[in-house]
């Protein structure tokens, strides 16, 4: 069976490379090198487009280049912050002025190019590996390309360490002397092997250019490319690869990015149609008596985010179409009062609702508020968690199943096969990002279960403390509805955010005692558990000895840590809020945790190597009551000077960034639309849990103008021809099916 497998598989290689080999300009050994790649056609190759240009313009000038490092250094100037955009890798051309060798202590050897390109700026190459080679191949008078992320030095020259070189031949220079734009391929070891230049690849692609290009068919209708003036798809794959000025390079990129995000997007919507459509649901008045009863008894109204929150649900619930809907807010925005009338509205008619949280702290938390807003109200709610007592959680079990219990407030302990829901109406998912979609999905078939006769699904309210930038909830939210609260209470004073340094500890520290004084609490958080001997970090068990011990003796200190039991943490945390410490050391693990209206003080050690979401949510922890708040971002004294010791261009704007960002602001949109240009959606998001697909040309940072100019493309499609059956959107229908396995019958469904 495997040999037949194997022999199968070895007829397919060989028709590949059959068929690439004879493409003008390949042959059998380079053939290998691209199906090696996994480019295995004229259409792969077709499609394998350049990933950067050589151009002559002003934009690839040494002193342009100059000007942009020179910009990233003054960014903690007074610069406004959420307007940095970090530089892309730097191309420049120029010609070798000189070539000097330095040796230094212990024989090390340093190569060292000197390029000049006439702009009145000069760069160098700096090579410390394999100098003989590079010495032998760059000579005085070559005209090189030189791509990679230079350093700048204070005389406003710029350096590149091993960057990628190449060198540019005859032909190439008088494409660059007459201000042409020569495209930039990936080339692998393997195609470099198999002696694929950058020279040859462009020879093959003008080839197969000449001979295939007509074999691709268009993949957007006319009338979408008529509407939004793209060029056709052949057009476009041209100019990719040999654009003739930059106007048409860009229209070339908008369209092939415009297509990736609209069917995408298009897939995500259909999908949403169907749930809205198909998964039916309880009907709900939102005319609650008991809603109303606690809206009146509260001791402060509700912000205009709230009250449209409410309406959306009230929208939402009352035609028997499920709901499934994101509320983003901030910490302290107040998304938990407003689930709980929510939630009301479904105990008002008979019907349970189940609360997931994150944690069995944050459980807990929501568990002793929904008690205190339930008081008056005659509704029974329970908790359910790990680790409760048997008899506990058998009586628990049964005020589920009887439907006596109406709120369930818990965490995946909520989906456990034991449970037995009565008329489970609203699933409420606190942090939606830390759960998995299978845990999500498990909730709600236990809940379709939980009616005798008929299938019902629930209507599903996602919340998230992490705002999330508006590009992320279009593709990666895009099947829900979303609401924001963005205005906060109006008893809740913005947290002061000060960076200060290692040498300033001291006045910190009073500041500390000031506070403690005045009856407040203090959290002070470190980066790591123990002590690293690799990496000089604070550790919160080493420090919690200093502190207690050498700094605050005469307070009271607890500490709180990732490796403790969980019940040990849920200890430390409720003696902090009775009030048993004045100061609770900690690491991240308090990032989401329960609220200490007392605590007015936040520091954070090492500030520079935490995340931006991770700095805001920490902040986040202290402000939850009246009193004014505050929040240290302690770091180094060497950060004074631009962090001018870290090695790492990237990493040393990033921390400025990160700092400036926190002490500037306090809007989490805002801090999450630069952590996006900091570290990118996957890390934001967690892709695997967020289902969100790596594009392969659009940048979800950059490109947001393309992706509301596709959603609206989207919304107009299908507000005009829901199912796609008009004749003009064939070709639309044609390619749901072919790059998302989306049939007829689907579209008919939704």
């Amino acid at each position: 069976m495997n040999e037949n497998k194997d022999k199968i598989f070895e007829k397919q290689q060989l028709d590949l490379l059959d068929k690439l080999q004879f493409i003008k300009g390949i042959g059998p050994k380079r053939a290998e090198a691209f199906i090696k790649e996994g480019i295995k056609s004229s259409k792969d190759l077709l499609l394998y487009f350049p990933r950067a240009y050589i151009d002559r313009s002003g934009s690839n000038s040494i002193r342009y280049a100059a000007n942009i490092l020179a910009r990233l250094n003054s960014i903690d100037s007074e610069t406004n912050i959420s307007d940095f955009n970090f530089s892309p890798e730097i191309t420049i051309i120029g010609k070798v002025i000189a070539a000097n060798e330095h040796i230094f202590a212990q024989k090390r050897k340093m190569l060292k190019l000197i390029i000049n390109d006439g702009s009145g700026v000069s760069a160098s190459i700096i090579f410390w590996n394999k100098i003989n080679i590079f010495k032998s191949l760059y000579k005085t008078g070559m005209i090189l390309a030189i791509s990679g992320k230079p350093l700048q030095d204070k005389f406003n020259s710029i350096t590149y360490t091993h960057p990628e070189i190449d060198i540019i031949d005859e032909d190439d220079a008088n494409v660059y002397k007459q201000g042409g734009i020569l495209p930039k391929y990936r080339i692998s070891e393997f195609m470099a092997s198999s002696h694929i230049t950058l020279k040859t690849l462009r020879t093959i692609m003008q080839n197969v250019i000449k001979s295939d290009l007509r074999l691709i068919t268009e993949s957007l209708p006319n009338h979408i490319l008529e509407k939004y003036q793209l060029p056709n798809i052949q057009e476009t794959i041209k100019n990719l690869h040999f654009p003739l000025n930059q106007n048409i390079l860009q229209l070339s990129r908008y369209r092939i990015k415009f297509e990736e995000i609209f069917y995408f997007l298009l897939k995500v919507e259909l999908s949403r149609q169907k749930i809205k459509l198909n998964e039916i649901a309880v009907s709900i008045n939102s005319k609650s008596t008991l809603a109303r009863k606690l809206y009146d008894k509260l001791p402060f109204e509700l912000t205009s985010d709230q009250k449209k929150f409410l309406r959306d649900v009230a929208d939402d619930i009352k035609n028997g179409q499920a709901m499934n809907r994101l509320l983003q807010g901030d910490v302290g925005s107040g998304k938990t009062i407003v689930a709980f009338l929510s939630m009301l509205m479904f105990v008002e008619e008979g019907y349970q609702c189940a609360f997931m949280a994150p944690t069995e702290v944050l459980a807990e938390q929501h568990y002793k508020n929904f008690l205190k807003y339930a008081e008056d109200l005659e509704i029974k709610v329970v908790q359910l968690v790990g680790g409760q007592k048997k008899l506990l959680r058998n009586n628990i079990l049964d005020e589920i199943r009887s439907g006596q219990a109406k709120i369930i407030v818990g965490t995946h302990a909520l989906f456990q096969s034991d449970i037995e829901y009565n008329k489970l109406a609203l699933v409420v998912i606190d942090e939606q990002h830390r759960f998995g979609v299978e845990q999500r999905a498990d909730l709600i078939k236990l809940s379709k279960m939980s009616y005798e006769n008929r299938q019902l699904s629930p209507h599903v309210l996602v919340m998230s403390a992490t705002p999330i930038p508006r590009t992320l909830t279009m593709t990666a939210y895009g099947d829900l509805d979303v609401s924001i609260i963005k205005t906060m209470p109006k008893n809740r004073k913005a947290i002061l955010t000060r960076v200060v340094f290692d040498s300033q500890r001291q006045e910190v520290y009073e500041f500390v005692r000031n506070e403690i004084k005045k009856g407040h609490q203090i959290f002070i958080v470190y980066p790591l558990v123990e002590k690293s001997e690799k990496i000089e970090l604070k550790a919160a068990i080493e420090h919690y000895e200093h502190l207690s011990k050498e700094i605050f003796t005469d307070l009271r200190c607890g500490l709180i840590h990732g490796q403790m039991f969980w019940y040990e943490k849920e200890e430390a945390m409720q003696a902090f809020l009775n009030r048993e410490f004045d100061i609770l050391v900690s690491t991240t693990v308090i990032e989401v945790g329960i609220d200490i209206p007392n605590a007015t003080v936040m520091i954070i050690e090492d500030a520079e190597r935490f995340g931006l979401s991770q700095l805001h949510q920490l902040r986040g922890r202290v402000g939850r009551g009246s009193e004014q708040s505050y929040c240290f971002l302690i770091t180094k004294d060497k950060f004074k000077y631009k962090i001018k010791s870290m090695n790492d261009e990237d990493e040393r704007t990033s921390a400025i960034v990160r700092l400036k960002t926190m002490q500037e602001t306090s809007d989490g949109f805002k801090i999450a639309e630069v952590d996006l240009k900091l570290r990118g959606p996957g890390d934001i998001l967690g892709t695997k849990q967020s289902g969100m697909p790596e594009f392969k040309y659009l940048d979800l940072i950059n490109d947001a103008d393309i992706i509301s100019n596709a959603k609206i493309a989207v919304q107009e499609i299908l507000k005009d021809d829901p199912k796609l059956q008009k004749a003009y959107n064939s070709l639309i229908k044609e390619q749901l099916y072919v790059k998302y396995g989306i049939s007829q019958s689907y579209i008919q469904i939704a």
